[in-house]
């Protein structure tokens, strides 16, 4: 029925609808918000209108505006579906070039919705404040669908509350002015599959301002030194920003806390903030501490209880806190051995268990557990930041959290961490580098490091101490979602790549890692995660991330063990344990979650291999293991997991640890071990000193310095694979026609773990596409993403093609992906190919199966993923750099050909492994009789211990097998070229040229 018909008497609107409320006879008008009637577009920031969002790619919902007969506003309403296992809704918001609306002369805010009796909560948010929609205060409040049919919801202002887990950092100033509001967002149920149906937004009633003023402080912690005074600001503040109608009194008081009087000068008396003052207002508190006789102390807390009349008390007590001193872990001059003993003996239970424990920064709020439940660590997840998502936030954020840990009677400093996995990639306007797999094509270990120390500088500028980086994980099948996170598929090219942890920490004894340019490094996965089986996945949907892996003892030491002892030797702060599980041939034990393998976290990695960090489980890690959660606790403890990430459930693991050590289950020897390896990079890491974040390198972060050294990375990481009349590299005289879904998408070649988990396409973090790079060094250039522009008059074409963006299981082959480009992808190639030469470059994580275009391709290119500097790519295209890159995986004919690697008895690729042309102007020349002579020489060198001209020599033999083998790759080529690449890789020079003498012979 429509609303007209609704609306003929209020008597009949008041049975029908129990919630709608009639209009009180002094109330203005409602003021519509959205009435769905097509006067609100589908349309994403900056631009106004509605846009769904979601934690992974299944988890927002659709929308659709839908003609309905029964619509309670106009004849549409806003209707949808939704299926969500994390999180997910829609937002509503106003336009960024737009001034906010003003909405602080009203009561609340109501609409219509189509109940589904379904008992779920559904939380409805206003954004307010702040520079934009997007960077604006959350309030949030919700409403119970408990109803069938329509019912108008009305929710007064006064019943939204701070959401504290997601919010511009440190608040805009925690009122609801509502003078700046930018629109409003809607979760909807998680769990279960179903609709929902919305109409008639709108803002109702006259603003109460006697239920709008509010008593805020600008802290909740003050720390100061013995004999100092803490400034404790007092402010109120209102709805709406309007002066206060009635007077607001505050008493103060200090009373409680385990300092005593002795340590302060005891504080008690009130003030009045008058009717008519102003919204903002602030007055003082002034506590003075004294100097004791003590010579050492713990830190003592002293509270400044607030008692308010006529307004809304401070959600939390103020606490002064005394700092801690004397003490000798607090001796910077000590050796950290001792500091690390001294505060361990000093330390209860519970605090251990506190620092062994690691939460989401968005679960802890404004961060009060952090000092209630002593917890040693928060991370960030992927896409979990501040907002705004810049470097001054991101400092903000982490500084506030590591205030909090200040009051805390050892003040023992968080260790935050983050995934920066290739780059500061969560940080909008950081360098983002090439995925592992593209660092791996290059060769080049000492661009390796280069690139770890850019990221190194960033993420420290931020605050960030704590890098979970980099994977050592040997990719085996690239049907795995993770692919592009191993630097290839030969252990040897793994380690030789392990130079990125220097960059990162800088000294393998740790001695660097106090500085402002250096993090702690975490070898992730332990170990075998790279090996896993299509078709073993634990884990939903997944097909092979979190699997399986399968292999005899040698093959683990010799295939995904080695990589972990290089990580050692080389001084790595941290491991982080797989999701998988290993199932080691012979030894009885069956699949065993990694989480739950003492032979190897404790027998293999710290006894054997000599590992003195600590062990960080991964993203609710030990949850996986067969049990219940004290089970879990326990076992994975028990095995050697020194921190556990419980992102959501850190009390609960906090509070099970602690049991499990009470009953016997754990021993305190074990608790011990894992805190003192905690504080012993804490200590390492300067936090003592230095909690808080030194942003002194902040403007280098997407430097043109740093960027630079991403464009290198990218550049090397191009591999030629073929090139038919030396097509590449292009010049700039030629006419070119571009086209392809990836030529001008910073996100798409950008990937996974880029802003968010599982990344995006589109113009999400500044950068160059590879289509603004090469319009940079052509003089005509024609774009059509779809090539459907004429193909006629053009002298070469490139169509720049690929994967869009995904990790972890969600990513595998059969999660809903494949190794095939997509229909348009393959459209645009054929067109561009049949009408001119043609340069197809192939953007994705892993090689995609083109053989049976091959033919038609005149030049074909593995870009892999590049990251933000497209300029890198344009550098190898038209010349400026030479190809270079070479295959760090090897790129199969078809998927039936899977799992196919280096050493395989059957070999038979489209593309052996270390395979790459390069257009270097001069390329060597020869034939067998020359490959003997550079294998002789390539022999000599290696006896003598000469690594740089063994590798040239081997370099020169396998550019004159490229130059003969070209296209026409059978197996007897292919196997000996690929062998060669790997005693390349482990120094053994001459039996590498006599294998690419073998694969010269068979060309």
């Amino acid at each position: 029925m429509r609303r007209t018909a609704l609306l003929v008497s209020a008597a009949l609107l008041t049975s029908l609808l129990p919630l709608a409320v009639a209009r009180a006879a002094d109330d203005p008008p409602p003021v519509p918000v959205d009435r769905f009637e097509g006067e609100v577009p589908f349309a994403n920031p900056p631009a106004g209108g509605l846009f769904t969002w979601g934690g992974d790619t299944d988890d927002p919902p659709t929308l659709r505006l839908s003609a309905q007969d029964d619509a309670p506003e106009g004849g549409q309403v806003l209707s949808g579906t939704y299926d969500i296992s994390g999180y997910g809704g829609f937002t509503h918001d106003f336009a960024f070039a737009e001034p906010a609306h003003d909405w602080s002369a009203r009561k609340g805010i109501r609409f219509w919705w189509d109940g589904q009796d379904n008992g779920k909560k559904v939380a409805f948010e206003l954004k307010d404040g702040g520079a934009n929609g997007e960077a604006s205060e959350l309030w949030t409040t919700s409403f119970t669908d408990d109803f069938t049919g329509w019912k108008q919801i009305e929710i007064p202002f006064t019943d939204f509350v701070y959401r504290t887990d997601y919010q511009p950092v440190g608040g805009i100033d925690h009122v609801l002015g509502l003078t700046q509001t930018w629109g409003y967002a809607v979760t909807l149920p998680v769990g279960a599959p179903g609709r929902f149906a919305m109409d008639g937004v709108e803002l109702y009633g006259r603003a109460d301002q006697s239920l709008r003023a509010s008593v805020l402080t600008d802290s909740a912690v003050y720390p100061v030194k013995e004999g100092g005074t803490a400034t404790v600001k007092v402010t109120v503040a209102t709805t709406g920003s309007a002066p206060i109608d009635e007077p607001v009194t505050v008493a103060y008081e200090t009373a409680g806390g385990t300092a005593s009087t002795s340590d302060y000068s005891p504080l008690k008396g009130e003030f009045t903030f008058p009717a008519g003052t102003a919204s903002g207002t602030t007055r003082t508190v002034r506590v003075h501490t004294l100097k004791d006789k003590a010579a050492a102390e713990t830190a003592e807390t002293v509270p400044v209880k607030l008692t308010v009349t006529g307004a809304k008390a401070p959600a939390e007590t103020p606490q002064v806190v005394i700092d801690a001193h004397g003490l000798p872990y607090l001796n910077s001059k000590l050796p950290v051995k001792k500091r690390v003993a001294d505060l361990l003996s000093r330390m209860s239970l519970a605090e251990k268990t506190g620092q062994m424990t690691q939460a989401e920064r968005g679960a802890v709020g404004t961060g009060a557990d952090i000092a209630n439940d002593d917890l040693g660590s928060l991370l960030s997840g992927g896409g979990s930041t501040p907002t705004p998502n810049t470097p001054a936030a991101w400092a903000k954020m982490i500084d506030s959290f590591q205030l909090r840990a200040q009051a805390t009677r050892f003040q023992i400093p968080l260790v935050y961490g983050v995934d920066a996995v290739h780059g500061h990639n969560n940080l909008v306007g950081a360098t983002v580098m090439p995925h592992n797999i593209g660092i791996g094509a290059t060769r080049d270990p000492r661009l390796a490091q280069r690139t770890g120390a850019v990221t190194a500088a960033e993420v420290r500028a931020t605050g960030i101490p704590w890098d979970f980086a980099p994977c050592l994980c040997v990719t085996r099948d690239e049907r795995w979602g993770r692919s592009y996170e191993s630097f290839g598929e030969d252990p040897a090219l793994v380690e030789s790549m392990e130079t990125v942890i220097q960059g990162l920490q800088g000294a393998r004894d740790g001695r660097d890692l106090k500085d402002d340019d250096k993090v702690l490094a975490t070898a992730k996965h332990f170990v075998g995660d790279g090996g896993t089986a299509y078709g073993s996945s634990t884990t939903g949907t997944y097909t092979i991330d979190q699997g399986v892996t399968t292999v005899t003892r040698k093959q683990l030491e010799a295939i995904h063990l080695a990589p972990y002892r290089t990580a050692v030797d080389r001084g790595v702060g941290t491991v982080m344990p797989s999701y998988s599980s290993l199932d080691i041939v012979g030894d009885g034990q069956g699949p065993v979650k990694m989480h739950a393998r003492a032979d190897m976290i404790n027998g293999v990695l710290k006894d054997k291999l000599g590992f003195d960090g600590f062990v960080i489980s991964d993203w609710n890690g030990i949850d996986q293991i067969p049990g219940d959660y004290a089970s879990d606790v326990r076992t994975s403890v028990n095995a050697g997991v020194d921190m556990v990430m419980a992102p959501y459930a850190y009390r609960d693991f906090h509070t099970a640890l602690i049991q499990e050590v009470r009953a016997g289950r754990v021993g305190e020897r074990r608790i011990d071990d894992a805190v003192s390896r905690i504080l012993t990079q804490k200590f390492r890491l300067g936090l003592f000193e230095k909690p808080y974040a030194d942003t002194s390198g902040a403007s280098r972060i997407g430097s043109a310095g740093h960027r630079a050294v991403a464009r290198e990375a990218a550049a090397e990481s191009q591999v030629l694979l073929k090139n038919s009349g030396s097509v590449l590299p292009l010049r700039k005289s030629q006419k070119v026609y571009v086209a392809g879904s990836d030529a001008d998408d910073i996100g798409n070649q950008s990937g996974g773990w880029t802003v968010t988990w599982q990344g995006s396409s589109g113009d999400i973090t500044p950068g160059t596409t590879i289509l603004e790079a090469m319009r940079k060094n052509s003089a005509q250039l024609t774009y059509s993403k779809d090539a459907s522009a004429p193909t006629g008059g053009y002298d070469v074409g490139v169509v720049v093609v690929g994967e869009t963006p995904y990790a972890e299981g969600v990513g595998d082959v059969g999660n809903g992906h494949d190794l095939e480009l997509s229909a348009a992808d393959k459209a645009a190639v054929d067109k561009v190919c049949a009408a001119m030469k043609c340069a197809v470059l192939i953007v994705s994580g892993r090689p995609q199966l083109v053989g049976d275009r091959l033919g038609d391709i005149d030049a074909l290119v593995a870009s892999w993923l590049p990251g933000t500097e497209g300029d890198g790519v344009a550098d190898v295209l038209y010349g400026r750099r030479a190809f270079t890159g070479r295959l760090p995986v090897t790129w199969p004919r078809s998927e039936a050909q899977l799992p196919i690697n280096v050493g395989d008895p059957t070999y038979d690729p489209q593309f052996p492994y270390g395979w790459g042309l390069t257009t270097l102007t001069k390329v060597p020349e020869g034939g067998a009789a020359t490959l003997t002579a550079l294998g002789a020489a390539a022999g000599a060198a290696e006896g003598a211990g000469a690594d740089d001209r063994g590798r040239a020599l081997v370099e020169k033999a396998r550019l004159i097998v490229q130059g003969k083998a070209g296209p026409r790759m059978t197996a007897a080529v292919a196997a000996p070229f690929a062998d060669a690449e790997h005693l390349l890789l482990t120094g053994r020079y001459g039996e590498a040229v006599r294998k690419l003498t073998q694969a010269y012979r068979a060309a």
